[in-house]
């Protein structure tokens, strides 16, 4: 049944550009997760600009804020999907984003976009970004749900009445909103009396520069904390060719209490790669 249940999610993404997950942690996950991010929230001031939202909230850094939004990040079943739907691009994924996001009664509805849009190539049909919408408050049609256009991953837009109706992602907080960096989705206008929370989770391609600056959000002294597979999300590893390297060697050292003394730069090859510089090498040494 699991199997059968995965498959649907994936294929959702696939055709669709989105899925929704009931369900996928416990309220008691997401109860933390709110304790822990209140007194961030009720000192974070309101958003500068007509996309951000001029009645909207948001909060960076979430790793090191709550162990609980730790638990959302390396979720396994978010991260089999985000390997799925990004693995065959690059070497490893990496956290693109952890933030947590306020929207207060009054907001207008969010521009319709694409997240993958941040990069400015063309995409030629590769995916760079899986993102998952947490709730935190139940998601309604009144208190500005994520619009999501189904389908619209595949479709060339150069105006917004191409899209057609989206779907509001009504759900409950414990549900995993999940949807391609190529969807087109915004956050709906709040028409409610309270405000409604949510925190967003992006996956990216290892090789691109991510939206949160992981140096500056995550230096070594914060990171040497996190559990090994956290501190590779946010750069901790070298993504093979080389990319991400520190002196020369895999920046995980930087974590180690006494990383011992400098040594030169070392190879940080595919397979593939490997064996073809091996073999070009061992030919020149021979003569």
């Amino acid at each position: 049944m699991g199997e059968t249940i995965s498959e649907s999610w994936s294929q959702g993404l696939s055709d669709d550009g989105y899925c929704l997950i009931p369900d996928l942690v416990p309220l008691e996950t997401i109860d933390g997760l709110k304790r822990d991010l209140d007194p961030a929230l009720s000192e974070t001031p309101f958003c500068i600009g007509d996309f951000y939202g001029h009645r909207t909230k948001r909060v960076g850094r979430l790793p090191r804020r709550s162990a609980f939004a730790i638990d959302l990040i390396l979720n396994p079943t978010i991260l089999a999907l985000a390997q799925k739907f990004l693995g065959s691009a690059c070497d490893r994924i990496q956290l693109n984003v952890a933030q947590l996001i306020e929207i207060h009664p009054g907001e207008i509805e969010q521009f319709p976009h694409r997240d993958h849009d941040m990069w400015p190539i063309e995409k030629n049909g590769a995916e760079f970004l899986l993102n998952v919408m947490w709730p935190l408050d139940p998601f309604t049609e009144e208190n500005g749900a994520t619009r999501i256009y189904p389908r619209s991953h595949r479709l060339e837009v150069e105006e917004l009445d191409q899209l057609g109706s989206p779907i509001a992602a009504v759900c409950n907080p414990g549900a995993a909103i999940c949807f391609l960096g190529s969807t087109v989705h915004g956050a709906g206008a709040n028409l409610a009396q309270k405000s409604r929370r949510a925190v967003v989770i992006g996956y990216s391609l290892g090789w691109l520069k991510p939206h949160e600056n992981p140096s500056l959000a995550y230096p070594p002294d914060i990171a040497k904390h996190f559990p090994a597979e956290l501190a590779e999300l946010t750069g901790y590893v070298q993504h093979r060719p080389n990319l991400g390297n520190y002196e020369g060697q895999c920046p995980s050292l930087l974590l180690q209490d006494m990383p011992g003394m400098p040594s030169g730069a070392k190879d940080a090859l595919r397979p593939d790669q490997a064996e073809a510089v091996g073999a070009f090498a061992q030919s020149r040494r021979s003569g």
